[in-house]
């Protein structure tokens, strides 16, 4: 019964008010050396299989799964899912297996593309006790029921049915190689060092498994990606957001965008641009080489957040423009039970031009910080 208790008290708003406050401060301490969080540090160099596992040393982590998935009658879906590590205290005075060093939160989202619905589920734990953890030594993460793991070189990822009636269990083989972003391996995200982060992405996964929608079961195919970051903060003052594009286009080449945002909703000077080539090679794009503009808004009837639901993307030395527009207007996830936020994530399509032809395809969309607080506001 003692142990009930405690996780029922752990899994309500007490648990989300820590990791606010905790986790998602504006300027946590970290250090590079003794009893500290680890700070992202120039020159990193990933090494594979090794970093696909966690990164206990550095306060924040986070594995994100996206992809799109059809069945074979052609029914289409979206899907993420999301695991976040956020340490509270990198050496507990406590040893007991109860003190809480970190949490972990889970977020899974999946889009009925043709049914024009949108569903999420989430999961919110304390590390410590298994009811969720992230491995070391190989890649294994596990809150409650939901799982990721690696069987040699295939990735299963398992998310068992919610109350909603969402959830899946797909296999994911490599498909391209890890891409890193940044500079020198770091992402830059603010004036301060330690707001950094290290960051690769693995696109083109070929996936199959099942997807749950409604409570009704379907057989899948279609590809995946992963992002992978591990850093120490978030936002900085005056920072207001990000707008996170992941692109897969019908030429075998893959966008990835991530850009910080001012509360005036200008653009930051801290960004990452990674295109990559059908053959896997890197180009990362300087701030001069790309232009996003917002153009179609939607306003949230729920959280009365007002979104950019279609963008126009350039690369002019590239030849490239391109239009992305949301799958479906709504996809806006209210984390309410764990991060305590309301944000975007959802499924996007693109049609545009390269090189004087048509291209198309389709992607991952994020955008923070156009409904309530900025993430790093939330601790003040």
């Amino acid at each position: 019964m003692k142990s009930t208790w405690i996780r029922q008290k752990l899994t309500g708003p007490k648990l989300a008010f820590l990791f606010l406050i905790f986790a998602l401060c504006l300027f946590p301490v970290a250090f590079a050396q003794g009893d500290f969080w680890q700070t992202a540090q120039p020159d990193y160099r990933f090494n594979f299989p090794g970093d696909e596992a966690s990164h206990p040393d550095y306060r924040i982590e986070q594995w994100s799964y996206s992809g799109h998935l059809a069945a074979s009658d052609g029914h289409r879906f979206g899907y993420q899912l999301k695991f976040i590590r956020a340490g509270l205290n990198f050496k507990p005075d406590n040893p007991s297996r109860w003190a809480v060093r970190d949490l972990f939160v889970t977020q899974l989202a999946v889009t009925d593309l043709d049914g024009k619905q949108f569903k999420t589920a989430e999961r919110i734990n304390r590390a410590g006790v298994g009811w969720a953890g992230a491995a070391t030594e190989g890649f294994r993460l596990w809150n409650d029921d939901w799982k990721a793991g690696q069987d040699k070189t295939t990735t299963m990822l398992r998310a068992n049915q919610s109350q909603d009636g969402i959830g899946l269990e797909l296999s994911l083989e490599p498909g391209k190689s890890p891409v890193a972003h940044g500079e020198d391996g770091v992402f830059q995200k603010g004036f301060l060092a330690l707001n950094a982060s290290h960051i690769y992405s693995q696109p083109r996964m070929p996936t199959r498994g099942a997807v749950w929608f409604d409570g009704q079961r379907f057989e899948v195919s279609g590809t995946s990606q992963l992002d992978h970051e591990f850093g120490t903060s978030f936002l900085e003052e005056g920072q207001a957001g990000w707008d996170y594009f992941a692109i897969e286009l019908e030429d075998g080449s893959d966008l990835m965008i991530y850009q910080l945002r001012l509360a005036d909703g200008s653009r930051d000077q801290y960004f990452i641009a990674t295109l990559i080539n059908a053959d896997g090679s890197r180009e990362a794009l300087k701030a001069d080489e790309f232009v996003i503009e917002p153009l179609a808004r939607w306003t949230s009837p729920a959280s009365g957040g007002n979104y950019p639901v279609q963008w126009r993307v350039k690369i002019p030395g590239k030849q490239i423009e391109l239009d992305v527009k949301a799958t479906l207007d709504n996809q806006e996830f209210q984390a309410a039970q764990s991060i305590g936020v309301t944000y975007w994530k959802g499924s996007v399509e693109v049609l545009g031009k390269r090189v004087g032809s048509t291209i198309r395809g389709k992607g991952f969309l994020e955008m923070t910080g156009y409904s309530g607080k900025a993430i790093g506001a939330l601790a003040e």
